[in-house]
């Protein structure tokens, strides 16, 4: 694989990850009463909490 499709690869993993992370985050919080506004901080929270070296880790085993 050249290393322009492993750079895509690794960002769309990323992407993807972010995506799961802020939608999880936002609905337990939501769930647990918190306004829109605390609700979205959660999502954040969600997405800074990330492991990226096991996305990494699991995209570069491939």
């Amino acid at each position: 694989m050249d290393e322009a499709k492993i750079k895509k690869e690794v960002a769309q993993k990323v992407q993807n990850a972010c995506i799961q992370a802020a939608r999880e985050g936002f609905q337990e919080a939501s769930m647990s009463g918190l306004c829109t506004e605390g609700a979205a901080e959660a999502a954040i929270s969600a997405i800074q909490r990330l492991d990226l070296d096991d996305l990494l880790d699991d995209t570069t085993s491939k």
